[in-house]
């Protein structure tokens, strides 16, 4: 019979109970090891597609040094805080830890400790290697994060000016000062993981025994706590002695600085505390050969006395019995100094300061002598048109134009004259959602073309901006340029550009009627970004963007390149992580080359700044909260310092709007911060001679240095000690009167405008504010008028000398001149202007105030505010209809400046018509145009409705006779219905019609005024 079948008879077959075969148990176990394998792997790879993504992208601008110096200095110095924090925890554990891990000789034995101390001896390698390794990466690989104050510290330079306390050059204090302070911040952590890890296990293994009276310390754990206590004492000197600096870059409750009582008491208890100190640490070494810990808990003792009484109540006294009782006398040398750095500092210690005795009484041909000044008011207001831009010059949907746009100058027939420009960027939010594909959104539509620029002191005969350059294509007085603009501040995220060779291009240009397609197409020709013509490139980019159709579009070849990070801002503060950037980056059209036989570049320009906040003495101001104001459509970005002590204009950069070029131009060649990190970065800057004349001629002084300047003038413009210590003739920049009581109180922004200051030859292109009284008071009367000059040169190559002179005008104390919300709530009271705004608001209208300009001409200081009208339903955009002028108690309110002037100055302001705003001739002329238009007929048929002239009465043209207050509700009827019909004119495009409209307007509104001028009378 044959023996039966078991499960020993196949020793090597799983065994089932169900009779199947099934898995060895623990068969399945690679399974988690692989997922961990495969996700570690993906995760390396998604790391290595953005970090060599980024060395592409920098690469291609020609700066990939600044990548590798960037990681290498961070990863540099973060190794270096690494291993140091690793072998100090690794060789204290070494000092503590006994020869076979046994306790010593009379220690007496833990047993509830054995089994950590089993463990350390089971796993030594791992505890004595992996423990320091992993605790010095968890605290020394922050260390890398101050790669800038390491690098700055072996690149330093000297400032060649020295500090009035110690003598010491500037550069000790921006340089060096704060590398020893991080070196000993970092000792300080050092100490304080080996004191953990050295009493730690001294206990583990019985070297410490709190248990015992006295507490018991063997003689190992004696001498290693004494010396780790010694170092711990020299560490404390170093502070005492390195805080002695700080002093001088301290803040008091009135100024920065060392004060009377840091200078003549805290400085020398600090010196004292550092003897004191290293006394304590000769008592650790003593401790450490003779064993008397008592004596070390004493000197500590003494220490901790010493310290109360040197340190803290000796200083407490002096500033108590002392300086308060005497402030003005004892703090004025410091305060002093606090004036003197602060000017420095901020550039402030060459301004100009001039009394200006204001007039506030107008009369007849006052303003001749300034007729530059008053023939380039601009009235053309960046913060409300860009909408009318948008309105009248967006061409398409898939176009637009910042919110906030750009004021510069521009030659014209050989006239500089004040422009507002603006570039047509690409919007793709315009697009419907069936045209938001992937191939639209990244190959077809990938950049916004030309820019649109209007006189900033000239409107048409309606309101609407006066445009020289305009259109697409686009044409006008700015020449041949290069129009495509690929990099901006509303650019997609990426695009995919250039086309197989022979291939029909894609990339839409404009729509164009005689074009083939319909539409004109363009293929990019220039160098803006890493190439993407490798199957590895195209997976790297596809990883990064995590977009498969990168990988896989038929459109990605072999003379494609990617763009991103195509905002001027993002790229500048990527290639110069050290610069703090201006908010604004504005548009020019400039000759680079200087060649004129080459088209122009489209370019932006952005301001950056070198900070720092280690300035002895200087006073401390927010960058954010010095910027902020009513205009500002943006932050400022790049390096920011949380406050700055110091502040420089080093760089002028400018971005190629086609390609993306950067050039970083070095504007402050003497500034020893910039010069450093030159040194750093060497080969980045470009000096300030190479600039053509036509990119000088657009450099323009930049406007968030000028508002921090600004609001260290409402303090530092007294510059007496005591009078500044009183602080009874502070000042504070006005808030935006424009704003309303709906609005927030923010200051009001500086104002680009030409204007020639007091004691100057001619007008020049400046950046200007007002003040107004400091304190908690309302009262709004001006105090007084800064400007600098903000043109740095000519277009022939010549530099303004006078760029960047900063000029005040001091008002009189005893003189009363309105200030910015005096002047706009007279504005906003008078009877006749109230009356005419509260019609057009009556008629379905939306009324804006533009920005109100304030000019010290005549003598005196003149106020001018355009107003802006637009329909409040509809199709609506600003159109600019009224001015509003003020000087002293007088007030213009007229269609156009020339007129507006002339009612405050007895009808002869000496400006002759013609040189400002809106062409009074030009007006008529158009009007008389319109008129004569409505009598014939049209040259196309139309279905629109348009306002035709007729011989009956009607509502809108026909006054009526009855009582004042019959005719004013007509009046007003008939206003109301010529708004209606302007508004429908100028949907339609119909001129004619819209010139009608605005006369018939003009006479109901006048008679209106006529009617309420009986009623207030008592006419019935």
């Amino acid at each position: 019979m044959e023996n039966p079948v078991t499960t020993s008879s196949f020793p090597n077959r799983p065994w089932n109970a169900g009779g199947g075969t099934t898995a060895r148990p623990g068969g399945g176990g690679a399974f988690i090891p692989t997922v961990v394998v495969l996700g570690a792997l993906l995760f390396l790879f998604v790391m290595t597609a953005n970090v060599w993504t980024e060395v592409l992208w920098y690469d291609q601008l020609g700066a990939v040094r600044v990548f590798w110096t960037q990681w290498g200095a961070q990863i540099g110095v973060g190794a270096i805080g690494v291993l140091i924090l690793a072998v100090v925890i690794w060789l204290t554990m070494r000092i503590a830890y006994p020869s076979g891990g046994i306790p010593e000789p009379g220690a007496i034995r833990n047993r509830s400790l054995d089994p950590y101390r089993d463990g350390i001896s089971k796993y030594r390698k791992l505890s004595f290697y992996g423990l320091p390794l992993l605790l010095g990466v968890m605290f020394g690989a922050g260390l890398g994060s101050q790669w800038r104050t390491v690098m700055m510290f072996f690149n330093r330079e000297a400032f060649g000016e020295v500090d009035p306390e110690f003598g010491l050059d500037i550069g000790f204090f921006v340089f060096t000062l704060p590398m020893l302070s991080l070196v000993l911040s970092f000792i300080i952590r050092l100490l304080v993981a080996a004191w953990i890890v050295a009493l730690f296990m001294h206990y583990l293994y019985g070297g410490i025994d709190p248990t015992q009276k006295p507490m018991y310390f063997s003689s190992k754990a004696r001498v290693h706590l004494a010396v780790l206590g010694a170092v711990s004492a020299l560490t404390a000197a170093a502070w005492f002695w390195l805080s002695r600096y700080e002093l001088l870059i301290g803040e008091n409750y009135r100024y920065s600085g060392a004060s009377y009582t840091d200078v003549q008491a805290s400085l020398p208890a600090r010196e004292i505390m550092t003897g004191v100190s290293i006394i304590i640490a000769g008592i650790f070494v003593y401790v450490a050969f003779k064993g008397r810990i008592r004596v070390a808990i004493a000197g500590l003792a003494v220490a901790l006395i010493a310290q109360i009484t040197v340190g803290t109540a000796y200083p407490a006294i002096v500033q108590q019995f002392q300086v308060q009782p005497n402030a003005v006398e004892l703090e004025s040398p410091y305060i002093q100094r606090n004036i003197d750095a602060t000017l420095t500092a901020y550039g402030l210690d060459d301004i100009e300061m001039i009394t200006y005795n204001a007039e506030t009484e107008a009369s007849a041909g006052q303003l001749r002598e300034d007729s530059q000044s008053t023939a380039q008011i601009r009235l053309l207001d960046p913060n409300i048109v860009s909408p009318t831009f948008n309105q009248l010059q967006q061409n398409r949907q898939y176009y637009g134009f910042a919110q906030q746009l750009a004021v510069d100058k521009y030659a014209i027939d050989g006239e500089e004259r004040d422009t507002v420009i603006a570039m047509r960027e690409l919007n793709l939010a315009g697009l419907g959602d069936d045209q938001r594909t992937w191939v639209n959104d990244h190959t077809v539509y990938t950049h916004g073309f030309g820019v649109v620029a209007a006189y900033g002191n000239t409107a048409q005969s309606d309101g609407r901006p006066a445009f020289f350059q305009q259109g697409i294509p686009s044409t006008g007085e700015l020449g041949e340029y290069e129009p495509r603009i690929y990099f901006g501040q509303n650019s997609p995220t990426y695009s995919i550009v250039g086309a197989p060779e022979g291939a029909e291009p894609w990339e839409l240009d404009y729509p164009n009627d005689d074009a083939p397609t319909g539409q004109v197409n363009n293929t990019f020709e220039g160098d803006g970004g890493p190439k993407i013509d490798s199957f590895w490139v195209k997976l790297l980019y596809a990883t990064k963007f995590r977009d498969q159709e990168i990988f896989f579009s038929e459109r990605v070849n072999d003379n494609s390149q990617i763009l991103y990070d195509r905002d001027p801002h993002t790229r500048i503060e990527k290639i110069a992580p050290y610069l703090t950037l201006d908010s604004k980056a504005y548009p020019a059209v400039v000759d680079m080359d200087g060649d004129e036989d080459t088209p122009k570049d489209l370019v932006w320009i952005i301001d950056g700044y070198t900070t720092t906040n280690q300035y002895p003495y200087s006073a401390r101001e927010s960058l954010e909260d010095a910027t902020t104001t009513t205009d500002i459509t943006g932050q400022i970005v790049g390096y920011i310092p949380e406050e700055v002590n110091y502040i420089r204009n080093s760089v002028k950069a400018v971005v190629n709007a086609y390609d993306g070029s950067v050039t970083l131009y070095q504007w402050d060649e003497e500034d020893p911060i910039l010069n450093a990190w030159s040194s750093i970065f060497p080969g980045q800057l470009t000096s300030r001679t190479e600039m053509s004349g036509d990119l000088m001629s657009h450099v323009r002084y930049p406007e968030d240095l000028f508002k921090v300047q600004r609001q260290l003038l409402t303090r530092y413009h007294v510059t007496d000690a005591a009078s500044f210590y009183s602080g009874g003739d502070f000042w504070n920049v006005p808030p935006d009167p424009t704003v309303g009581d709906g609005g927030p109180a923010t200051a009001q922004p500086p104002y680009y405008q030409t204007l020639q200051m007091p004691g100057t030859d001619e007008a020049s292109f400046s950046l200007s504010t007002s003040f107004i009284p400091g304190g908690n008071t309302d009262r709004n009367v001006l105090t007084g008028f800064l400007a600098v000059s903000a043109d740095a040169g000519s277009e022939a190559g010549e530099p303004n000398e006078d760029y960047g002179q900063l000029r005040l005008l001091e008002l009189p104390r005893d003189l009363t001149v309105p200030g910015p919300g005096q002047v706009q709530n007279r504005f906003n009271s008078n009877a006749e202007v109230s009356t005419e705004l509260n019609l057009l608001r009556q008629g379905g209208s939306t009324v804006l105030s533009g920005n109100l300009l304030t000019l010290p001409v005549g003598g005196g200081l003149l106020y001018v505010q355009p107003v802006y009208v637009q329909a409040s339903q509809g199709t609506s955009y600003p159109l600019l209809q009224y001015v509003l002028v003020a000087f002293g108690d007088q007030i213009g309110f007229a269609p156009t400046l020339d007129e507006a002037l002339d009612q405050v100055f007895d009808g002869d302001s000496g400006v002759e018509a013609g040189d400002s705003d809106i062409d009074a001739e030009e007006r008529e002329a158009r009007a008389e145009e319109a008129r004569e238009g409505a009598t014939e007929e049209p040259t196309e048929p139309t279905d629109e409705p348009t306002v035709e002239p007729t011989d009956e009465p009607t509502d809108t043209g026909a006054p009526v006779i009855g009582s004042p207050q019959d005719r004013l509700d007509n009046a007003l009827n008939r206003a109301q219905q010529a708004m209606e019909a302007s508004s429908q004119a100028l949907e339609d495009g119909d001129w004619a019609a819209y010139g009608r409209a605005q006369d018939e307007l003009t006479d109901a509104i006048e008679d209106a005024i006529a009617a309420q001028v009986e009623l207030d009378t008592g006419g019935n």
